[in-house]
């Protein structure tokens, strides 16, 4: 028995998971298994959450084979930037994995996320394909914005995450936008509205956060923390650099960012408080490991040994990998098997994105807010443009 092999589904939005030892598949798939967070929670006027999770080994599974996803996502992104298929801002992902895959974790599409530029991996999170994410970082028709968007402005409505936005901070007004209408029509859902320690101090940022917790709305600005902002390290930017105290009167959590069942417990825990009770604030201690953006070396204001330190000592895929590991649910060769399909799904979809085409120029003259003002394009073709006054 233990020499057949099959083939293992983790959810049905997956692609096949990895070939798993039938005796390994049929006596632990569904057992829950008890693990510890890897630091305690700080808490700010609430009592944190519980320091122990409940998952099984299918969960486990998932988290490796999603986060693996994201990183090679990424990589070959900086790959594709430097060779020139990707033009203009990009701003990669990696390091910071467990974020986006522990709050997914924790809600349901019913909850909206919105974010900053840094999106990629928050899209795929969301139910985005990898065909789309490179399609559109290329700018080609089959992106997620049909190409017009770019890295910064990846967007999925139907699964709730309301974009990749450009200017920073400005996303968290109109996550909390967001929450005001899911409070509005009595959803008993919640708004994650996501931003960097770079955008900590922005006055918008507190002003949503003012009429957020006057109305009790159900929004949740989660601090995605990586310490350097877009160069600058986070002691000489804030005075205060404890971001889940800014809040004042709103209570906060500190949550390790790379940490993907830290992340999962504390977003699980602010949506219960939330529809109850209004806004929180979550600060995820994470990592990037390029640097704020594919102009940026990333080296400059810290050390190569710091990087690699982090990689060493806390890489969310690592924690993982142990755990699997330690608890024998898959080995060596099953983990680097799942990296291999993961590779080649990515390569796969890197080869598709290049075959679609580009938009048609006309297309720069659709999808704007107020017709009949700027420009538009006519004609049978719509590639002749005219001017239009209001």
């Amino acid at each position: 028995m233990a020499a057949l092999r099959q083939t293992h589904y983790l959810s049905a939005r997956l692609r096949p998971l990895t070939t798993i030892p039938l005796h390994r598949l049929f006596s632990s798939d569904t057992k829950t298994l008890t693990i510890e967070t890897s630091v305690p929670y700080k808490s700010h006027i609430v009592d944190p959450p519980s320091r122990t999770v409940e998952t099984t080994p299918s969960e486990l599974m998932t988290f490796f084979r999603e986060m693996a996803i994201m990183r090679r996502m990424e990589i070959a992104a900086d790959s594709l930037y430097k060779a020139k298929l990707i033009r203009g801002f990009c701003h990669l992902y990696d390091g910071q994995e467990a974020v986006a895959v522990g709050m997914e974790a924790a809600i349901t599409k019913k909850d909206n996320i919105i974010t900053a530029y840094r999106d990629h991996c928050i899209f795929l999170a969301r139910g985005g394909t990898l065909l789309e994410s490179f399609a559109e970082l290329m700018g080609r028709k089959d992106g997620c914005s049909r190409g017009k968007g770019g890295s910064m402005h990846f967007y999925k409505k139907d699964s709730g995450f309301y974009g990749g936005h450009g200017i920073v901070g400005a996303q968290v007004p109109l996550g909390v936008g967001l929450a005001f209408a899911q409070k509005y029509n009595k959803e008993d859902t919640v708004t994650f509205a996501l931003y960097g320690d770079g955008a900590a101090n922005q006055g918008q940022l507190f002003e949503a956060l003012n009429m957020a917790a006057l109305w009790d709305l159900p929004a949740i600005l989660v601090c995605e923390n990586n310490h350097y902002g877009m160069g600058t390290a986070e002691w000489r930017a804030a005075k205060s650099p404890a971001y889940y105290k800014r809040g004042d009167y709103v209570p906060g959590l500190k949550v390790d960012g790379m940490d993907v069942f830290a992340v999962k417990q504390a977003c699980r825990f602010a949506k219960e408080y939330a529809v109850k009770n209004g806004p929180i604030i979550l600060e995820m201690d994470t990592y990037r490991y390029h640097g704020h953006s594919m102009s940026d070396p990333g080296s400059t204001y810290r050390t190569r040994d710091e990087i690699s330190g982090v990689r060493q000592e806390r890489d969310p895929i690592e924690r993982v990998r142990k755990l699997l590991l330690s608890h024998d649910i898959a080995d060596e060769k099953e983990l680097k098997d799942i990296e291999k399909e993961v590779r080649k799904e990515v390569d796969e979809a890197i080869a598709k994105a290049k075959e679609s085409p580009m938009p048609d120029p006309s297309e720069l003259f659709t999808n704007i807010y107020v017709k009949g003002c700027g420009a538009e394009s006519f004609g049978a073709d719509r590639k002749e443009l005219r001017t239009v006054l209001p």
